[in-house]
């Protein structure tokens, strides 16, 4: 059964930082593309950041970009979203999801491609 967890959600204030960690497992990491949704309150999810299964192919939300970084071990099939200069819009709960697959496609946020979903880490920014 392919599992992912994630961890590394917190409280912060604005302008701080925080790492969440995402674990997979049951499936072949090395073969499978991975990424992080959010849920803000009364906001639909939205895709965050992509990482293929190789790290050749990254893309991010225009509203994180420059701010958060995303990166992957394949060794311990975990992927890390580094976030800095946190504000609040980045509020809400992050899940990682995997389709199971390695692909880059301009495609990347649509939440049908994901097959398994982790419970979610909480995010809270205060202002």
């Amino acid at each position: 059964q392919v599992r992912v967890m994630e961890s590394g959600g917190d409280k912060v204030q604005t302008g701080g930082s925080l790492t969440l960690s995402c674990t997979a497992s049951g499936l072949d990491f090395n073969k499978s593309a991975m990424i992080w949704f959010r849920q803000g309150p009364g906001n639909k999810r939205e895709g965050v950041a992509f990482i293929d299964a190789r790290s050749t192919c990254t893309y991010f939300a225009n509203a994180v970009k420059g701010r958060f970084t995303i990166s992957r071990d394949n060794s311990q099939a975990t992927v890390t979203l580094q976030m800095n200069s946190l504000i609040p819009e980045d509020t809400g709960m992050y899940y990682c999801a995997t389709p199971s697959y390695d692909f880059c496609a301009r495609s990347w946020s649509e939440p049908s491609r994901y097959m398994t979903w982790g419970q979610g880490t909480l995010v809270t920014v205060s202002s």
